[in-house]
């Protein structure tokens, strides 16, 4: 009975660390696909030059971590509803 419920816990601990890294990976892409059109050259002097690249990159991560945090959060929140009531 404990390997049951051992291995029951391993899989919803799998399966949720998976979701989150597909959520994670998918809200920086998300980021950087829309930082795509941002209008670099008010802010860097190259905006075509390798450190301007690596600034987008960072910028992308950043934001697509913080949108990936909001939504696991959410989806957190979503679940535990069901013990509301």
């Amino acid at each position: 009975m404990d390997q049951l419920l051992n291995d029951q816990v391993n899989q919803a601990i799998s399966t949720n660390s998976l979701i989150a890294m597909i959520i994670s990976l998918s809200c920086i892409a998300i980021a950087w696909w829309s930082l795509q059109h941002l209008k670099l050259d008010l802010i860097v002097k190259h905006p075509k030059s390798a450190q301007a690249r690596m600034l987008q990159l960072l910028l992308a991560i950043v934001l697509g971590h913080f949108v990936s945090d909001f939504v696991l959060e959410y989806l957190s929140w979503t679940q535990m509803l069901k013990y509301l009531f």
